[in-house]
């Protein structure tokens, strides 16, 4: 295919993926009671708390006009991207695919599969872990004091520590594409368990309430369990190459 061609062709997949968004965020836009509900529930649970005090509020505050709405729209936008996901994932890999070599292909599909489950499991864990800091954070506040938490902030506080979990659990995958890229051996992944170790260990205190020791211990098992997981099996992959490597010299000596 020619430049112009290709150009036609990403134009071509490109519309398809952003039709395939609009749908995805005007089904979202219908969920978005649910999820704000969901959202917000911790903060109903620090007020049913506080409710015994009369000057202390905990509320959900929208400091513009068109905040509500606004609101609505980013959760349409982050849910409708997961939504179109199939589609949009699916027109990049067949972008990109006519340009793979069939090993090429097989690691990618590889990468994909192991990839997106950890994922979207990263994000339930973010989720579930999520109303445990917003309660945390509640406790500390004074004696009579106003909590007002703002709905732009609020839903950005929600979504990035989502993602950022969501991203943590994917970590290992990127490992054992390194290895399989030859910028990281086995053994090298191995030999930083302990700082792998420690920065699990360390973002599961600061995830969960401290009082809660059984989701901090969950939390950083599963993190340190896929990342010696990556490491035993870029380990095994080196272990292929090298004995491949012996058997195509064999003859030759």
């Amino acid at each position: 295919m020619s430049l112009g061609q290709h150009l036609g062709e990403l134009r071509r997949r490109v519309i398809i993926a952003a039709i395939a968004l609009v749908v995805g965020m005007v089904v979202a836009y219908f969920l978005t009671d649910w999820i704000i509900a969901a959202m917000t529930e911790p903060i109903r649970i620090v007020a049913e708390r506080r409710g015994d005090d009369p000057d202390a509020i905990v509320r959900l505050m929208y400091s513009t006009i068109t905040g509500p709405f606004d609101m609505r729209l980013r959760i349409s936008f982050v849910v409708g991207i997961i939504l179109s996901a199939p589609v949009w994932l699916w027109q990049l890999w067949a972008f990109l695919m006519p340009g793979l070599t069939r090993k090429e292909i097989r690691y990618t599909i590889g990468f994909v599969s192991a990839a997106v489950p950890l994922f979207f499991a990263g994000c339930y864990v973010g989720w579930w872990i999520m109303p445990h800091i917003v309660e945390l954070m509640a406790t500390f506040s004074a004696e009579g004091s106003v909590n007002l938490y703002e709905a732009k902030y609020y839903y950005d506080f929600v979504f990035k520590l989502i993602l950022v979990v969501g991203i943590s659990f994917v970590v290992p995958v990127f490992l054992v594409a390194l290895n399989l890229a030859g910028i990281m051996s086995g053994k090298a992944i191995l030999r930083s368990w302990r700082v792998a170790v420690i920065i699990a260990v360390a973002f599961a205190g600061l995830a969960p309430p401290a009082a809660e020791l059984v989701s901090m211990l969950l939390l950083a098992g599963i993190l340190i369990v896929l990342f010696f997981a990556a490491a035993g099996l870029s380990m095994l992959f080196d272990y292929r190459r090298s004995k491949r490597a012996a058997a195509e010299l064999g003859p030759l000596a």
